[in-house]
């Protein structure tokens, strides 16, 4: 296709008309494979005389297509695009990317970053030489420009990836050093100047991010640099030209510029100026760093910040990049040295000032109050923000120099609370306050430890605290909710100053204006967690829960989501009467959020934090309500829709918190229905596409599948769940890229269906056997190599006869039996057994050992037999030794929970209710129930692997698990016995049986 035609289908293609618009696209699909398509497409992307809308649509047409087929993903997937075409757009791109507009140079950009992180250094070794080559021209833009992003290729790469780079630095960096020095000299410079500059710094960024390259390790090269970046510290940003508008401001070329030199300055000085954090070979240059710049930045950087002290102008990012730089000097003894002549009016003038509310806070609760929100609880605002800076400033202060600094900040916050009491109503420092208030709160932990503070906390809320549950400026009541529920745990002398907290938090959740009706929510988890008498709570619950819903209808925010979680943790099962509405507007709200992130497309977006707390939030009701079955039928078809959706590809983010509620729903169900079990095949749809490194959460809803639903999963044809379980395990116990640990849940499968259908399946017996034994062949983890012999011991148990004619005929029973054998004799070098470590690794082995006891004597040999019984006999023992352990260490956990009465406060104050995490709480007593409600967490716990093979920490005595299953039925003793009987004289003549002590009444 010619260049006119094309630009007649691009420019279709943009037509309002939808049909017209679909076979543009048609059109474009089919040629865009052809020879010297993407030459086209870049020629009409540089040509000046064509429409910029045609422009922009050939550049997005050109970038998709080259994201998707210059490197395909699969290396045997064929390669769409000719050579030629690829060296004529490696040849071009360079030359045209900084001469079009931003508009188009930004896709073109990513095109450029598609084929630098395929293709160099090996299909592109000429990159580089263009790129000195042009450091060196009139070209200079377009070569730095590709050099960051040459650069930013290996910014995050490991020591053995990163090779490339110094190649790099040493071909580049001089020049780059010589066309920094001749910007900076340049008096009243154009702004285009410091795009070059940022350009320069974001190069040496990328090239320092994780290891300075040995260029720089020459004293003399280094310190040209740094003059450099001293130099853009100190120099003041140019007052012509700046934007007036705050947010047009902060992205200014030249503030863009201090900012790069900060985040330089900062990483070389907490990444590679610190001595504790070096090895022996960089510690010269931190010695170094330390000695010739730390403190002349530090000096910079206070001048920098007393610009705000006297109403001057930074941007947001800079502030927090310099308070961090002060917060890592607080340590360091000359650091603070330097420190301590200015600490005062750094401390009083300028920090505290930022930690209170202020005009654009005001501006923001006014205009929009859900962004106020939004901003005030997301993580990735903290990097940029100065008020938290702040904050980490004061506490970092009084950590490592409370001695000198706690003292005299409390005396100026009290200050403040003093001056505000004494002030008329009109005159009141309503903000200030607000600042002494986020002071108090943000250094709770530090106060509630120290005296004379510590006790006079509970005085400090009533009186300075709880008057602004009341007062007519919203954000201090917020900021009193905040403050009250940062000191929810500490010990109140007069319980009614506690009451009295939690009842004005629960009417902050009613308050006009929704800041305060959010910061009230996160506030009520810490008392509902400190709470000792729930009948405090209990009256007001069901208002309660119709406040939270009503502000998740407002806000996406994971932190009411928290709460709720806590609540219903507390009360367990007399949250019944609320399960289904819950789980309702639980689902409702995770169907918003889901919305909100998928227009949002970012993953990191509240929304999809949001999300992934309500789906926990479900778990934490499914699991209170454990024991009520019948709760399960009525919230299975509000849930069911979110499981069908997330267990696909669209549910990636929030796969494993649904594959919880699936084994929540597939254990304590009354049965497993058939619309339960159509998620199955999604399920294995998912570990053959993406969710292979969930496969031990998928293990434990296929478990519960097999074991629960056992004559469905036997009986049914259509779909033959017999034969996806097979396909499932055997593909992946036959793969050879995979590891050992990613296999594990597999052969623990394999045993979930031997145990389970025991009788039913000998067709399968054959087939899983040979998967087995083929995997154990190539195994190198014991725990894999133990999993897998297990397979074989539960294959005896369920018939050890046509397991051992199997074995034999496939010739490998002889090496099984002596791997087998071998294995059970090995021990660490405490002495502690190697293999089968587990309550129930034993028991497994020796019911399958004994299986074979029970074969008539021409299956089994003499001798064979006389090794079998004494393997089993040894297991017998132990097993009864570790039951015995596991036994006394929980009676001993038992009275260690009778002292939970006396709690320190600081034991308190971790406690936030997540290490009940799937409902292990025997309070009542009742064992059966308990057992029954631990099977879930315990089996996660028991299909976990033991990190290391030679760990002695992981004793032979903590079974893991109370994993249910029919053997839990069988007494090993019993059968041991009931086996061997009709047989002592035939084992007493191969002359090696004396039965031990405990067995012999037996």
């Amino acid at each position: 296709m010619d260049l006119p035609s094309l630009a007649v289908i691009l420019q279709a293609a943009l037509s309002p008309n939808p049909d017209e618009r679909k076979a543009a696209e048609q059109s474009l699909n089919q040629f865009q494979y052809t020879p010297q398509h993407l030459v086209r497409l870049l020629q009409i992307i540089v040509d000046n005389n064509c429409d910029m809308a045609v422009r922009q649509a050939a550049s997005i047409h050109f970038k998709n297509f080259i994201a998707k087929n210059w490197a395909p993903h699969d290396p045997d997937e064929q390669h769409k695009i000719l050579p030629a075409d690829k060296d004529m757009v490696r040849d071009h791109i360079l030359v045209f990317v900084t001469q079009l507009p931003p508009l188009l140079r930004a896709q073109l950009g990513e095109c450029l970053k598609t084929l630098i992180n395929s293709d160099y250094p090996e299909q592109w070794p000429r990159l580089l030489d263009w790129v000195k080559h042009n450091l060196q021209d009139q070209q200079v833009h377009g070569a730095l420009y590709v050099l960051r992003i040459l650069a930013r290729k290996y910014e995050f790469k490991s020591d053995e990836e990163r090779t490339p780079v110094y190649h790099i630095v040493e071909e580049t960096f001089p020049h780059l050093l010589n066309i920094f020095n001749r910007l900076v000299q340049i008096v009243n410079p154009p702004l285009d100047v410091a795009d070059l500059i940022k350009l320069i710094c974001k190069i040496f960024w990328s090239s320092i991010y994780l290891e300075i390259p040995k260029q720089l390790f020459d004293p003399n090269v280094f310190n040209a640099w740094m003059i450099l970046f001293l130099n853009m510290l100190e120099s003041p940003v140019p007052l012509e030209g700046q934007p007036a508008d705050p947010e047009l401001r902060k992205s200014w070329g030249w503030w863009k510029v201090k900012k790069w030199t900060i985040h330089i300055l900062n990483r070389l000085y907490t990444r590679f100026g610190d001595l504790k954090l070096q090895n022996p070979e960089n510690k010269a240059f931190a010695q170094m760093f330390q000695k010739n710049y730390a403190g002349k930045i530090l000096e910079c950087h206070i001048n920098l910040l007393n610009v705000i002290r006297v109403g001057g102008y930074l941007p947001d990012r800079v502030i927090n990049l310099i308070l961090q730089y002060l917060s890592n000097s607080i340590s360091k003894n000359t650091m603070y040295t330097l420190l301590q002549s200015r600490l005062d009016s750094l401390l009083f003038e300028i920090v505290f000032p930022l930690m209170c509310f202020n005009d654009n806070d005001q501006k923001l609760w006014d205009e929009d109050p859900h962004e106020y929100v939004r901003k005030g609880y997301d993580i990735i605002e903290d990097l940029y923000s100065p008020r938290t800076a702040a904050m980490d400033f004061v506490s970092e202060l009084v950590r490592k120099r409370g001695k000198e600094n706690l003292h005299k900040f409390i005396q100026f916050i009290v200050g403040i609370f003093k001056s505000y009491d004494e002030a008329p109503v009109e005159y009141k420092p309503y903000r200030q306050k607000d600042g002494a208030l986020l002071a108090i709160g943000a250094l709770c932990d530090k106060l509630k430890q120290t005296e004379p503070y510590k006790s006079q906390l509970e005085p400090m809320l009533v009186q300075h605290v709880f008057p602004e549950f009341n007062s007519p400026v919203g954000h201090l009541r917020a900021k009193a909710a905040w403050v009250a529920g940062q000191y929810a745990h500490i010990n109140f002398a007069d319980q009614n100053n506690f009451l009295k907290a939690l009842h004005s938090v629960v009417s902050g959740m009613r308050d006009s204006e929704l800041p305060v009706r959010v910061d009230s929510v996160f506030a009520l988890r810490s008392f509902v967690e400190a709470c000792r008498d729930l009948n405090e709570i209990r009256p007001i619950l069901p208002q309660l829960l119709d406040e939270f819903f009503k502000l998740m209808n407002e806000v996406e925010n994971e932190d009411l989501v928290f709460t709720l979680e806590t609540i219903v943790d507390k009360f367990g099962e007399e949250m019944a009467p609320y399960a289904l509405g819950l789980c309702q507007n639980l689902a409702a709200a995770f169907w918003r959020c889901m919305n909100t992130a998928e227009a949002e497309d970012e993953a990191d977006d509240p929304g999809a934090l949001a999300a992934v707390g309500c789906l926990r939030a479900i778990s934490t009701i499914l699991e209170s309500v454990s024991r009520l079955p019948h709760l399960f039928v009525q919230v299975e078809p509000t849930l069911l829709p979110i499981m069908r959706r997330m267990l696909s590809s669209d549910g990636q983010e929030v796969f494993e918190e649904v594959l919880e509620i699936v084994s929540y729903m597939t254990f304590f169900s009354p049965t497993i229905s058939m619309d339960m079990w159509s998620l199955w095949p999604l399920m294995m749809e998912a570990l053959a596409d993406f969710a292979i490194d969930y496969f031990p959460n998928i293990l434990v809803p296929l478990d519960n599948y097999v074991s629960r639903g056992t004559a469905h999963f036997l009986a049914c044809k259509e779909p033959d769940y017999q034969q996806s379980l097979w396909s499932m395990i055997s593909s992946i116990m036959a793969d050879k890229n995979m590891e050992d640990n990613d296999i594990e849940p597999a052969p623990k499968l394999i045993q979930v269906l031997f145990q389970n259908c025991k009788g039913q399946v000998d067709q399968w017996v054959e087939p899983y056997l040979r998967a087995t034994v083929e995997r154990l062949r190539r195994a190198e983890k014991s725990y894999l190599k133990c999993l897998l012999i297990q397979v074989i011991a539960d294959a005896l148990y369920y018939n050890a006869s046509l397991t051992l004619s199997i074995l034999q005929k496939l010739g490998v029973a002889t090496e099984i039996f002596n791997l087998w054998f071998q294995m059970l004799q090995q021990v660490k070098k405490s002495g502690l057994r190697a293999n089968f470590k587990r309550e129930h690794d034993k028991k497994v082995c020796c019911l399958g050992l004994t299986s074979l006891l029970l074969l008539p004597a021409d299956q089994l040999p003499a001798e064979a037999l006389g090794r079998v019984f004494k393997a089993a006999l040894d297991l017998l023992v132990a097993y009864k030794d570790q039951v015995a352990e596991a036994a006394k260490e929980e009676e001993a956990e038992d009275d260690d929970d009778g002292m939970d009465g006396f709690q320190t406060d600081d034991e308190d104050d971790d406690g936030d209710g997540s290490d009940k995490e799937m409902g292990v709480d025997t309070e009542d007593g009742d064992e059966a129930d308990s057992v029954r409600l631990q099977k879930l967490a315990e089996q996660a716990k028991a299909f976990r692997p033991n990190d290391s093979d030679d760990d002695d920490s992981d004793d032979d005595y903590s079974d893991d698990e109370e994993l249910q299953s029919p053997i839990d039925e069988v007494d090993p003793f019993i059968f041991f016995v009931d086996s061997i009987k009709g047989k002592w004289k035939l084992l007493a003549s191969i002359g090696s049986i004396e039965v031990p002590e405990p067995y012999a009444d037996t």
